[in-house]
């Protein structure tokens, strides 16, 4: 009877996480065992997919070309992530410190581009940074397109350019560093700025020593969730890029529906995972989760 009730709670434990458990195997591990498999094997004639164990695949990602393709989407995805939190930092700081009443207006703020579909806001962004374009007018009616440092920098986010790719980039996953620093600034105790203040700190000093430990989880986790689909992102640079900016992400894509390589689009897929694994594993390993400084 004993032995009964001790295995009853492991039991109901089992049966209330087998539709998750269900749903991970299915969705997730069958898919990406069949893809290591197919990366594995051949292009046939017709563009079939030839099973067999070769190496092959991966070894032409390692070539100049490709080589290239897997470090600008990497080089990227980085400075998407360093760019979110540079601005929405302070536009979370700035809503987690006002009024209570005002922070739900904000935080709507915030979340309205959702409402629109992501290929009308990417066309809208393509209107504003093509050369004959709203940025383009707004810096002639400035002034500025008559200076050669004008030029320069609207030639950096012109649209077509790795500049406008990064624009969109930043523009897409804002939403997704601000959310998670808003709630680790939320938390914050202002009794701790007030305690810093009064053993003589300085503001800046305050916050290096104070708040921005404290919301190191909140931009741990908004540098994971802008990181990884940054990472695989192919719809806006191909829309804002051209055929100027090709990221794996597209290398993937057109493996798979231009080229019908699907081997070879499954390796590219293994590779971008493996990479993308890598540099979050070293990422929290070195920054570390922050669960001991949630306050």
């Amino acid at each position: 009877m004993l032995k009964t009730v001790r295995e009853r709670p492991s039991l109901q434990g089992l049966v209330l996480i087998s539709p998750t458990m269900f749903w991970l195997i299915a969705f997730l591990l069958v898919p990406s065992a069949l893809i290591v498999v197919i990366s594995f094997g051949a292009r046939g004639s017709y563009g079939n997919v030839v099973y067999t164990f070769k190496l092959d695949n991966y070894v032409r990602l390692v070539n100049a070309e490709y080589g290239h393709i897997l470090w600008d989407s990497t080089w990227i995805a980085l400075l998407t992530t360093v760019a979110c939190i540079l601005a929405g930092y302070p536009l979370a700081y700035f809503i987690a410190r006002s009024h209570p009443t005002r922070r739900s207006l904000f935080m709507f703020l915030i979340l309205v581009p959702f409402w629109t579909n992501f290929l009308i806001r990417i066309y809208a962004w393509m209107i504003i940074l093509r050369g004959e374009g709203v940025l383009n007018a707004v810096m002639t009616w400035l002034g500025l397109m008559n200076t050669s440092l004008g030029q320069w920098l609207f030639s950096q986010v012109q649209l077509y350019t790795p500049g406008a790719v990064l624009v969109g980039m930043v523009y897409e996953f804002l939403p997704f560093m601000i959310l998670p620093l808003y709630t680790s600034l939320e938390k914050l105790d202002p009794s701790l700025l007030e305690a810093a203040a009064d053993l003589g700190a300085r503001p800046w000093r305050a916050f290096l020593r104070v708040t921005l430990p404290l919301s190191l989880p909140g931009i741990i986790a908004g540098s994971i969730l802008v990181f990884i689909p940054a990472m695989g992102m192919f719809v806006v640079p191909d829309l804002m890029g051209g055929a100027k900016t090709v990221l794996v992400g597209n290398l993937i894509r057109n493996q798979f529906f231009t080229a019908r390589d699907w081997p070879f689009g499954s390796a590219a897929s293994m590779v971008l995972m493996a990479l993308t694994l890598v540099v979050t594993l070293i990422y929290t390993r070195t920054f570390g989760f922050g669960e001991e400084l949630v306050p």
